[in-house]
């Protein structure tokens, strides 16, 4: 990190790093297993046989309840369409709770999916009881109920319940959003879009706000929404079963963000670096920026890969183990490098949610590291298209102003007439290149015209004359080269550039 400031921290507006998409599993341990089915009906509920009835029985009765609440609160409940994301679908009425700065549950989606149940099977063998039944827990397609809702404290959220037992409830919460809602407490003018944050009038708040986010805090809200959303239980069952739920975290993703103050050089910067880390990203370098190791027996694969999206960026992803990297620019000014995690084991912890902190101190040490030594990759050379920008013609109020070509040789002073000289003056001020002197008809060049005039003579007298001689014409023998430090350069940039053709050509 401390590398990547020293190389780009004039380019820099701030950088914050936090988490970003959690996925989070909450589970009741007394009632994950068969033999914890089995109890809960026949000790507790006083239920026997188990049949496939006594098992449907809790899913129809929260399946009603469901339904009696959406229709009490006027919240719409849908089936999920097949093509249609859900948060897009969802989205106009996630923005008209905010309008209304309202907080609560606003949709509910119902979806087929694949998931865990419970099974009431007939022995395969007949035994001594007749209403012995085999409990057994298989993989099936039934409802899952997606409540979309609106905290107070996390932000939007999705809380997702399976309607069969052992009711497993997964939660999508998103790191920014909680962010969002902190800065606005503390009255702190902030610009996002997205996921992303993009300006800020005190960064050091939100950093804060990132790293307020805790394992705590998390498992309040989710505790909140289990109780009023979730399947209910009564005193009795409470009384003579642990049902309190318990949270482990299935993905997570960390991001370090970088916002710099325009968007030259960062796009033509990432490319260039993309390219180069392909090639300088060995395993040993991927294990050492997550803090691995690799044996013979590892689990995954370790490569890199530079993908382009739909939209158009590319995103540099790096594989270890079930761990991703990925680095990617957006928004012109925004460069995000992100780790996803999908497998706490592969850092060396379980997958409670108390483990979130010890998780951030490794994620924000591994994106350091990644930052660090893509730090040496974006210290390239990279071009920057003058000449094409000086050639595209410009608009000044309603007056469409031609560019300036770099093979216009009218520059030069013979034959130059007054009107020849007003238009070429006209075209000057208009891309930046000369000004004014108070009110008189004098001008001169500003700073950026100075440079383009001094790159205007070089590369045509000095730069692109002499080399392309050499390269398409005829190059003069470096054995008898006179004693001149402009030709040793000529000879070095002919040397170099045949150096580079040679590279390209193997």
């Amino acid at each position: 990190m401390e590398l990547f400031t020293a190389l780009f921290g004039k380019l820099l507006v701030f950088v914050y790093h936090c988490f970003d998409r959690i996925v989070i599993q909450g589970y009741l341990p007394l009632l994950v297993r068969e033999e914890h089915m089995v109890h809960f009906f026949r000790d507790v509920q006083k239920i026997y046989p188990i049949t496939k009835e006594a098992l449907s029985k809790r899913t129809n009765e929260y399946k009603r309840w469901v339904e009696a609440f959406a229709r009490k609160q006027g919240i719409p409940m849908e089936w999920a369409q097949k093509g249609v994301r859900k948060e897009d679908y969802v989205r106009p009425y996630l923005q008209r709770m905010q309008r209304q700065n309202r907080y609560g549950v606003y949709f509910i989606l119902q979806s087929m999916e694949r998931g865990y149940s419970f099974r009431s099977l007939m022995p395969k063998y007949p035994t001594d009881d007749p209403d012995y039944r085999l409990i057994r827990k298989r993989p099936a397609r039934f409802t899952h109920l997606y409540f979309y809702i609106r905290d107070e404290v996390l932000g939007p959220m999705v809380m997702c319940v399976g309607t069969f037992l052992p009711f497993q409830t997964t939660y999508y919460i998103n790191g920014h959003h909680f962010i969002e809602g902190e800065l606005r407490r503390q009255d702190i003018r902030f610009r996002k879009d997205d996921n992303a944050f993009l300006s800020t009038s005190d960064t050091e708040a939100l950093q804060a706000a990132a790293d307020h986010l805790s394992a705590e805090v998390i498992r309040n809200q989710l505790d909140h929404w289990t109780f009023v959303l979730g399947p209910k239980f009564s005193a009795k069952e409470r009384a003579a079963v642990n049902l309190r739920r318990a949270y482990s975290i299935n993905q997570v993703e960390y991001c370090r963000n970088f916002i710099f103050s325009r968007h030259f050089p960062i796009h033509k910067i990432f490319e260039r670096s993309c390219e180069m880390g392909l090639l300088a990203l060995s395993a040993d370098k991927v294990a050492q920026i997550f803090g691995t190791r690799i044996t013979r027996k590892v689990r995954g694969k370790v490569y890199s890969l530079l993908d382009r999206l739909d939209h158009g960026h590319h995103v540099l992803r790096v594989y270890c183990k079930s761990l991703v990297a990925r680095m990617y620019e957006k928004f012109s000014t925004f460069l995000r490098l992100e780790i996803c995690v999908n497998r706490l084991k592969d850092l060396g912890l379980n997958k409670g949610l108390d483990n979130l902190e010890l998780l951030r101190a490794k994620l924000a040490t591994a994106t350091d590291r990644f930052t660090g030594f893509e730090a040496q990759s974006l210290n390239v050379h990279v071009d920057f298209p003058l000449f094409q920008r000086l050639a595209l013609p410009i608009t000044s109020g309603r007056s469409k102003i031609p560019g300036i070509k770099i093979h216009d040789t009218r520059l030069s002073p013979e034959g130059y007439t007054l009107n020849q000289v007003r238009y070429d003056l006209r075209k000057l001020k208009a891309h930046g290149l000369i000004e004014r002197e108070n009110q008189r008809y004098c001008y001169r060049f500003t700073d950026k015209g100075s440079r383009a005039a001094l790159l205007f003579v070089l590369f045509h007298k000095r730069v692109c004359g002499p080399i392309a001689n050499s390269l398409f014409h005829y190059r003069p023998c470096a054995t008898l080269q006179p004693f001149s430090k402009i030709e040793n350069a000529y000879y070095k940039a002919d040397r170099a550039i045949q150096n580079v053709l040679d590279l390209i050509a193997a």
